[in-house]
């Protein structure tokens, strides 16, 4: 019986991508077109001394290796972030909402976004990213929320749009 003393850590953050991209042999991809251009750089050595071009110059070789290079890194950027591309959002709770008491409240569509991710339990902060707002416009219309539903708080607020039928 072997006893493993290396305590298993669960990967989080940059380092569980890297290991992933290891398994998937990502970076001999990596490798190979970084070999390809460097056999691309001697190639361009090999012709510029067997046919005695001289009038390449520096900036000649620069600008290839650049532009490789450039393709490289918008192809490696393209894998790390294939990843969040394909990110589907959550599902919502089907919209089912009293559309008369959101009138006769005068919520806007706005309103009622922010108010369904308050009864998530989104901070400010992460209503105003997910719906590409600022910060004080999430403020706004939460306390235009408060006022409208005649509440003083968050949870009063998500209470009472439930048992109003806004919220299902």
């Amino acid at each position: 019986m072997q006893l493993d003393l290396v305590p298993r850590m669960p990967n989080f953050g940059p380092m569980s991508k890297s290991m992933e991209l290891r398994r998937t042999g990502f970076w001999a991809t990596v490798v190979g077109y970084g070999s390809a251009m460097a056999a691309l750089v001697f190639i361009l050595k090999y012709f510029e001394y067997r046919y005695w071009i001289r009038d390449l110059r520096m900036e000649v070789y620069i600008g290839v290796v650049a532009v490789l290079f450039t393709a490289l890194g918008v192809w490696v950027g393209s894998k790390l972030l294939e990843d969040k591309r394909r990110e589907v959002a959550p599902t919502d709770p089907p919209l089912t909402s009293n559309v008369e008491a959101i009138r006769s409240l005068g919520i806007s569509v706005r309103e009622e976004e922010v108010l369904r991710l308050m009864a998530q339990g989104l901070s400010n902060q992460e209503i105003a990213d997910k719906l590409f707002i600022s910060l004080p416009t999430v403020k706004s219309h939460a306390s235009s929320l408060f006022v409208k539903l005649d509440v003083s708080r968050r949870t009063q607020a998500v209470h009472k749009a439930k048992s109003l039928g806004i919220l299902a």
